[in-house]
């Protein structure tokens, strides 16, 4: 008999881990001026900073930021600035930022640079600066003073609403690009049409909504949170208020939704296949896979150390991006599972501590789907002039 032949397995090529889209960036940590009833941020026993008082970054940290990224990104770099209160960094944090931009930035790079804050600090200086550098600002408002003034409060417990009115005429003033960031919460969720109305009085054509989620330690939804059954009651009013204006007027989770419906990676990372499209880098450099799990279990590196095509290799980063896909078996026969993805995992994990658990605002998303997809798809096939993919 032959002698028996020792097979061995072919040599696959590594794959290559996915390439970071964009940063997140926190200058000031989870550290914030406001006194919000419903921060996830504050206090959090798995914040890996909950000790530190005195949260900014280094112009060495930021320095090394703008310049490894830059190269790592080239040629179109975004960086996008969050908190907490990204302002407490300062105005001059910023002016140094655009300046290491200019110094580290090659021939036919592209810079966008965007900030979502509570508006509290801004003033007619922060506004000048925007406008000439083209950023992009959030500005975060829940809609009229009453609403509004219910849960974003100050340290000593006051209303927000008037500085924050403040800062947006400044923004205004300074024709400096802004949106709004509503949060949806038991303060203004049953009241769709009057925020609608409230904001587009305001002259705002570009909101972003989101449902607020957070539960105790035993799995029960905080007084704050809503119901899937008001988010999907929401989302269905706002969505027939913004048909007639939706060639001036944009909404971020329809225009997500348009997005997916076209075929198209949506721009909201909740509509993913997987969590790997960015990164948070927190003040001191440390980096994570999402803001929502900025915990010492998911750290994936220090951009001070490692470079960002490691980080991007790190098998912590695919662990977490893999738990967008872990199985369930209602997504599995949902009609819309090649939109949604499963939802995302913060609303997944926030009962239990569960990855492999129902998005909280699944039957929300549902309620959604079902009233908007259909209208959607006839008016982006419309615009494009070709059919959209069949949804499997």
């Amino acid at each position: 008999m032959s002698p028996l032949v020792q097979l061995e397995a072919p040599v696959r090529a590594p794959v290559a881990a996915p390439r970071i889209q964009s940063l997140l960036i926190k200058p000031a940590s989870a550290l914030c001026n406001l006194d919000c009833t419903y921060c996830f941020y504050l206090d959090r026993a798995a914040d890996p900073y909950k000790e530190i008082e005195q949260r900014r970054m280094p112009e060495e940290t930021l320095r090394r930021l703008v310049d490894s990224w830059m190269y790592y990104s080239y040629p179109n770099s975004t960086f996008a600035f969050q908190g907490g209160e990204p302002t407490l960094a300062g105005l001059p944090f910023f002016e140094k930022l655009v300046q290491f931009q200019q110094r580290y930035g090659r021939s036919g790079q592209n810079v966008s640079n965007a900030l979502q804050t509570n508006g509290v600090l801004l003033d007619n200086r922060w506004a000048e600066f925007f406008h000439q550098y083209n950023w992009l600002i959030g500005l975060s408002m829940d809609g009229p003073e009453e609403l509004h003034d219910r849960f974003r409060v100050n340290k000593g417990g006051a209303g927000s609403w008037r500085q924050v009115m403040r800062g947006m005429e400044a923004l205004q003033r300074g024709k400096a690009e802004f949106n709004i960031l509503c949060v949806l919460s038991q303060s203004n969720v049953e009241r769709p049409k009057e925020i609608y109305r409230f904001f587009r009085g305001l002259g705002i054509d570009n909101i972003q909504y989101i449902p607020l989620s957070e539960f105790d330690a035993e799995g029960r939804p905080l007084p704050e949170t809503i119901t899937p059954a008001q988010y999907g009651r929401f989302l269905v009013e706002t969505f027939d208020l913004w048909w007639p204006e939706r060639r001036t007027v944009r909404i971020r989770c329809f225009d997500n939704l348009a997005e997916g419906v076209a075929g198209m990676k949506p721009g909201a990372c909740t509509m993913h296949k997987s969590c790997d499209s960015y990164v948070v880098v927190e003040y001191n450099g440390d980096i994570y896979p999402c803001d929502f799990f900025v915990e010492s279990g998911w750290r994936l590196g220090n951009l001070m150390t490692d470079s960002w095509p490691e980080v991007a290799r790190r098998a912590q980063r695919a662990e977490f991006a893999s738990k967008k896909a872990v199985p369930h078996p209602a997504c599995e026969q949902c009609r819309w599972k090649e939109l949604c993805h499963g939802g995302c995992p913060k609303f997944r994990v926030g009962r239990r501590g569960d990855f492999s658990d129902l998005d909280y605002f699944c039957g929300a998303y549902q309620q959604m789907f079902a009233h908007a997809v259909e209208p959607l798809r006839r008016d982006v096939e419309l615009l494009l002039g070709r059919p959209c993919p069949p949804l499997r």
